[in-house]
């Protein structure tokens, strides 16, 4: 066998490769690339909490819940306040998802129009690990 022949070979063995691997790229379904992703959407004074609007994707079987907390940064009162998707409440199958979590305070916290407040998001599971934590601060 000459020389032209076997480069000839290693080069049909290689376009063959790159065919295959970009017909598995592409029949991978898109929406396993963003499964467990978080955005806050908007927040907004729901009295006397917050409310708090997600995007969100997560894997099929997911145990975990969706948990949302406030702390007023307005003063140095310290309000806080949290709210939670239970897992049978989220819709789990890779694709974006809204939801809108009510944050209710703690006793003596307090929100109100004007105040300053840090948001939190992220998934809890059921041994205590949190992901994909997302943070923004708005005034309500």
């Amino acid at each position: 066998m000459n020389s032209s022949r076997l480069r000839q070979r290693l080069a049909g063995t290689a376009a063959v490769t790159v065919l295959v691997g970009a017909g598995v790229l592409a029949a991978a379904p898109s929406a396993v690339a963003k499964a467990n992703l978080l955005a806050i959407d908007k927040v907004a004074l729901q009295a006397p909490g917050v409310q708090v609007k997600v995007t969100y994707s997560c894997d099929p079987g997911m145990n975990h819940q969706l948990v949302a907390n406030a702390t007023n940064q307005t003063g140095h009162d310290g309000s806080v306040a949290a709210g939670t998707l239970k897992t049978d409440k989220l819709t789990c199958d890779y694709n974006s998802h809204t939801a809108q979590i009510t944050m209710r305070p703690a006793v003596g916290s307090s929100f109100d129009k004007g105040d300053k407040v840090k948001v939190a998001v992220f998934y809890f599971d059921e041994e205590g690990f949190s992901y994909a934590r997302q943070e923004t601060v708005v005034v309500l």
